[in-house]
């Protein structure tokens, strides 16, 4: 059978709707027309158990080519998607058509699902209602804190400095997304040590506080310490989305714990960076909505982590925006922050994000405490409508300044 259907507009409720970069030996819509039939019920010949009307019925549909700049369209039948499956969803258009010889380089730039198949899906138990109503904050970023070193801090260490950062201002603080069960640290003790400073510091402060204990690990591990996260009084598990799998994730979703659900991309780059191969994090971020992600690491646009402005502004604007049936999941900002880019930050990614400090609180000349003194400064700053330049000169900023003067500002 014949796989182009150039010009036809196929029904966005009954299909999903793929967009390609292609780099081939062949022509493109001879390119196109393999992607189509491998991604769908071809192979590379003729079958004699394929019925036309089956064809007719399942076979994608390339339906738009732009030569120029070599992009492809196509569209997938509903049928051929198990409802509610990110494995099988991604065995079928993110699979073989990546390993054909005959295509030098693919890249997956987007996908358009019709509502019957995302509501197929839970999505985020909280998304960004529920993460505020969690904290209790409203109309400003929510300010969070990766602990530093990486590893190396005990469990109870550890816990001395979260305390230090939520009672100068940080809301969320995170272990880092290679601390899991260490020698040195071991998960349980962390969550003993951090749940019982977060208590003292919420009735110092009168604020409500949270961490964010990192589960990552083999599927029964991960619940295991979910449920020992929410047995002590936590309220947020994160999970490196790419180490576990979603489909890991999508478990965890199911299992219904009363925990938000904090999503770091360790390791996306392996298939996001490069822009002629892979998968854009645009659609890592679709799958990451649909598995049950409430937050979601995106980008920070003036840090040190790669990703175009334009680019992590559209992935936020697709994880806030309404879909189907699923809740908006909130943006994280993180990877080489300091006080001095908050102002810009703030800018581009406005309220509805975490904006997340490491090495920018705890790198402060003065220390953690006034690490994160800085990072809150640099947010009041902005919520009281007084500019960078002008707040580091005010007494009340003082430690804002200091941060600007060692890390300069942009």
């Amino acid at each position: 059978m014949g796989y182009l259907r150039l010009g036809t507009h196929p029904d966005p409720k009954k299909h999903l709707l793929c967009t390609f970069y292609v780099e081939s030996t062949l022509p493109i819509k001879q390119a196109a027309e393999w992607i189509a039939a491998e991604s769908s019920i071809g192979t590379w010949t003729d079958l004699a158990t394929l019925r036309p009307s089956v064809a007719e019925k399942l076979g994608a549909k390339v339906y738009k080519v732009d030569p120029n700049k070599k992009i492809i369209h196509i569209a997938y039948p509903l049928d051929l998607f198990e409802l509610g499956s990110l494995p099988q969803l991604a065995s079928s258009i993110l699979g073989n058509i990546f390993s054909m010889k005959l295509i030098k380089n693919l890249r997956l730039l987007d996908i358009q699902f019709p509502n019957v198949y995302s509501n197929s899906f839970q999505g985020p138990k909280y998304g960004i209602n529920g993460i505020r109503k969690t904290l209790d904050i409203y109309g400003r970023p929510i300010l969070g804190c990766i602990i530093k070193p990486k590893v190396g801090l005990s469990a109870k260490e550890h816990a001395e400095v979260a305390y230090n950062v939520w009672l100068n201002g940080i809301d969320l603080i995170k272990d880092d997304e290679n601390l899991t069960d260490m020698t040195f640290n071991r998960f349980e003790d962390r969550v003993d040590y951090v749940m019982e400073m977060q208590k003292k510091v919420e009735k110092e402060t009168k604020c409500k506080k949270v961490h964010v204990f990192n589960v990552t690990a083999p599927m029964d591990v991960m619940f295991d310490r979910a449920e020992y996260v929410q047995k002590k009084g936590g309220k947020c598990v994160m999970v490196d989305i790419v180490s576990v799998g979603l489909d890991n994730v999508q478990l965890l979703r199911k299992a219904n714990f009363d925990l938000i659900i904090h999503g770091h991309r360790a390791g996306h780059s392996l298939f996001t960076k490069n822009e002629k191969h892979g998968y854009t994090m645009y659609v890592l971020a679709q799958l990451a909505r649909l598995a049950g992600i409430d937050q979601l690491h995106t980008g920070t646009v003036v840090g040190k982590m790669e990703g175009k402005q334009e680019d992590i502004i559209e992935i936020n604007k697709m994880l806030t925006a309404k879909w189907a049936n699923l809740k908006p999941v909130l943006p994280i900002a993180s990877g080489g922050l300091h006080p001095g880019m908050t102002e810009k930050l703030y800018k581009i990614l406005g309220n509805d994000c975490v904006m997340n400090y490491g090495g920018g609180v705890h790198g402060h000349p003065l220390g953690s405490g006034a690490g994160a003194r800085a990072a809150w400064q640099s947010v009041s700053a902005i919520m009281r409508g007084i500019p960078l330049s002008k707040a580091i000169k005010l007494p009340e900023y003082k430690e804002l300044a200091q941060a600007v003067e060692y890390w300069g500002k942009i």
